[in-house]
């Protein structure tokens, strides 16, 4: 599947565990923290692309993760930076579009990709704000009466994975239990009943506090709660934390030593998810799968 910009030839192919190693090269090539691990564990999770030129060289890379019948999440997106303003980045999404159909279509666009993404009819539904660091003082917030935290269990999988459907407004039955063969997790009960959770793993240099799944409150105490535990078990260590504007968590965050880093928008195409408005996603399980 050829195509040819500035006398270059680009072929798209799919992506396979094999471009691994050449993937992470890439995605250190333009300052990305993700380890070999990392890419794996996408790979596994997703399929799409890779853009490679005359040599073999791989240049570029895409993935999508679908979630149930009705809606998937695009990621993984890296054009080298030798390589770019040539059209592969368009390329690389057309291609994903076209396998995808109909679905609801999420992705995070950075501001030198948003316009591709408007183009492609994606309109911003909100922002996420990266924060991470390591010199944090996570401060001890207090529950509602009948509400404590608690090890998650094994036969907590299908409970974690309903909260986060409704949550997120996509079919998590699949992910939960892969995220939890390589995460931690802390669960949010009251009076017996799972209502919340967060979890906790390596990724990149450090590590990643998320999906944080909890019921809404004015103060946001219970995802606050859950962010807490995990900063107070690991002080000192580099610890990242992505999180929705609309949630108010930045402030916080930033009182607690984890400085904003980044932004980066948040973009639906064929709609938007349906989420339960009883519960929220406070922090992203990363910005490939959300």
């Amino acid at each position: 599947m050829p195509d040819s910009s500035n006398n270059d030839v680009v072929e798209y192919r799919a992506f396979t565990l094999d471009d691994i190693p050449a993937a992470h090269a890439l995605s250190a090539s333009v300052k990305w923290r993700h380890r070999a691990d990392d890419w794996r564990f996408a790979a596994r999770l997703g399929n799409g692309f890779a853009a490679v030129d005359q040599t073999g060289a791989l240049v570029g890379t895409a993935l999508a993760f679908q979630f149930g019948a009705h809606a998937a999440t695009l990621g993984m997106f890296i054009v080298s930076p030798e390589h770019q303003r040539r059209g592969i980045g368009r390329g690389l999404l057309d291609r994903l579009i076209a396998t995808l159909g109909a679905r609801t279509l999420l992705i995070h666009a950075s501001n030198e990709g948003r316009p591709l993404c408007e183009e492609q009819g994606f309109t911003r539904i909100d922002t996420i704000h990266q924060h991470q660091g390591a010199a944090f003082q996570p401060p001890l917030v207090s529950l509602p009466p009948g509400e404590r935290l608690r090890p998650i269990g094994a036969k907590d999988t299908p409970r974690l994975a309903g909260l986060a459907s409704r949550a997120s407004g996509l079919d998590r039955t699949a992910l939960l239990p892969q995220l939890l063969d390589v995460a931690s997790g802390i669960a949010l009960d009251r009076d017996g009943e799972l209502i919340g959770f967060a979890l906790f793993r390596r990724f990149g240099d450090g590590h990643v506090i998320g999906p944080v799944i909890a019921p809404e409150s004015p103060d946001q105490s219970r995802a606050k709660a859950l962010i807490s535990y995990w900063l107070a078990l690991n002080a000192g260590m580099f610890v990242r934390i992505d999180t929705p504007l609309r949630y108010g968590l930045s402030s916080w965050l930033e009182g607690l030593g984890l400085p904003l880093v980044d932004t980066i928008e948040q973009m639906a195409k064929n709609g938007a998810p349906s989420t339960d408005a009883a519960l929220a996603q406070f922090a992203l399980t990363n910005q490939a799968v959300w």
